[in-house]
């Protein structure tokens, strides 16, 4: 089965936009729930995280069943539900802002919704949208070897994902596969959780390291400055979303506040990058 999944993709692998970010610098990804609190103001975010220093942007699709994430994102994904917001919904509301959004940005959710839309009309579609990537926590990349073909075929970069526990053999096979970057989890368990120790994050980014020569971006527990100021050096990327979460929650009712506090949280954490 490996050398069918490695068949036409290792060798066919070339360096992509969102790998480009990596090349000079530090990379800051900020995830968002597409549609908490609602699309036009999703539209405001993605403005506001582009304009202050985000390099790489994470739109979630909001699902009724999402296995990694915890209580924060889960309730952010509620509430864009109950707003109204679906998959076909937040492709349109990305093509209609792509040409004005400089950072590349890539799609985070689970296979149902793409299933549901239809795989075919989702890579379609998100091209036309200017998608640059997509990462699915519950697909592995040996369950849908066409689906992964479809993609790198059309420079939708797969983001896959390791944990400090994935195996030798799996990180060498992820290592081959993805593209853009590899995201590293740097827990067990679900978003907004603590972080590991930081010797123990450095050896687990080591082992990860001497499988593959994309960037390494650590995500899960980064809540602020002096936590990226402790973790970036052994990493090429840091993904904040819990933290982000909360402040579009906290101010979800007055968008003026929301965006000048999604500024300045962006800003603080790309001052000590």
């Amino acid at each position: 089965m490996n050398n069918i999944i490695l068949n036409g993709i290792e060798d066919g692998r070339r360096a992509n936009k969102i790998e480009n970010v990596f090349k000079n610098n530090k990379a800051l990804m900020p995830y968002i729930t597409a549609g908490d609190p609602d699309l036009e103001t999703t539209k405001e975010i993605i403005y506001t995280l582009d304009k202050n220093g985000a390099d790489l942007i994470e739109v979630g699709i909001p699902f009724s069943d999402p296995l990694a994430d915890g209580p924060v994102i889960q309730e952010a994904g509620q509430r864009a539900l109950r707003s109204g917001t679906d998959l076909k919904k937040i492709i349109k509301m990305l093509k209609e802002i792509k040409d004005r959004v400089n950072t590349p940005y890539l799609l985070m959710g689970y296979i149902n919704p793409i299933l549901s839309y239809g795989k075919d009309n989702f890579i379609k579609d998100v091209i036309e949208a200017g998608v640059a990537g997509v990462i699915i926590p519950d697909l592995p990349f040996d369950q849908d070897q066409e689906f992964l073909q479809k993609l790198i075929e059309n420079d939708l970069s797969p983001v896959l994902m390791v944990t400090p526990v994935t195996s030798n053999q799996r990180l060498q096979l992820i290592g081959k596969l993805s593209q853009g970057f590899i995201y590293c989890v740097s827990l067990l368990g679900i978003t907004g959780g603590r972080q590991g120790p930081l010797d123990s994050i450095k050896l687990y980014l080591d082992r990860v390291r001497g499988y593959t020569d994309l960037p390494l971006a650590l995500g899960f527990g980064i809540d602020g400055p002096e936590k990226v100021k402790k973790i970036l050096d052994p990493v090429n990327g840091v993904i904040i979303g819990t933290a982000l979460v909360k402040i579009i929650e906290k101010h979800g009712d007055n968008k003026e506040e929301l965006l000048k506090a999604v500024a300045g949280f962006i800003s603080s954490i790309k001052t000590v990058m």
